[in-house]
């Protein structure tokens, strides 16, 4: 069945590391009126995301070095506008877990192969209309007399600079990409492995003391109970 026109110009980005299953994703999409860019892995596609952004990924899982997992959540730790690029994951690993695990890392959708052409095409499509009605995050967050800059990942209180560790940076990022939202505290940590919840619970104390006028009785990073943390700007 032939792919609708749907692709409007929008520019996607199609890794996998099949030579084969990746040209022939290029030309459906291309059909459907995408503009198309490839990558044969992770590594090749990091480096074209330093280049320029594109609208929507569709990440194969299985691949060699990185797999599409590890790929996205590089990707949703990203600053501005990469860091919510829309994610589509394509994989022979169709099994229940393997798609929890895809979406609890921010995919946004997960799509078994084989696949119908023309489903991966209403796929990105439906995800595109999602993605520009969804509200821009604010570049920078109010939190009292402190301001965080989600781009430049700098802290400030009353315009003077608060220093942070990369730790710290990359949390207080990753918190206020969802504000008003709570985070899983394994979503938060930066890698894995025994004490990686225990480190997240440091950082947020650190923060606390460098945000909170009382942090004792944080007003702004607050811990939700069975879950993790939340931000609440201004």
């Amino acid at each position: 069945m032939a792919a609708p026109q749907t692709g409007e110009g929008a520019h996607l980005l199609v890794v996998d590391d099949d030579d084969r299953l990746r040209d022939l994703i290029k030309r459906l999409l291309t059909r459907a009126g995408f503009r198309v860019t490839t990558a044969a892995g992770a590594d090749a596609a990091r480096k074209l995301l330093e280049l320029f952004d594109v609208d929507l990924i569709v990440l194969d899982v299985m691949m060699p070095r990185e797999t599409g997992f590890e790929l996205t959540s590089w990707l949703r730790a990203q600053p501005g506008r990469k860091g919510r690029t829309p994610v589509i994951l394509l994989t022979a690993r169709g099994l229940p877990g393997d798609r929890i695990e895809g979406l609890s890392l921010g995919a946004d959708d997960y799509l078994p192969k084989p696949f119908e052409p023309e489903e991966l095409v209403l796929r990105i499509g439906a995800i595109l209309r999602r993605a520009a009605e969804r509200p821009a995050l604010p570049r920078r967050l109010s939190l009292g007399q402190c301001s965080f800059d989600l781009d430049r990942g700098e802290l400030t209180r009353e315009d003077a600079p608060v220093r942070l560790t990369g730790a710290e940076v990359e949390l207080l990022r990753r918190l206020a990409r969802e504000p008003h939202a709570p985070v899983e505290r394994r979503h938060l940590a930066s890698g894995e492995g025994e004490g990686e919840g225990r480190a997240v619970d440091i950082q947020v104390t650190r923060l606390r003391r460098k945000i909170e006028a009382d942090p004792k009785n944080p007003r702004y990073l607050r811990t939700v109970r069975g879950v993790g943390y939340m931000l609440a700007p201004d």
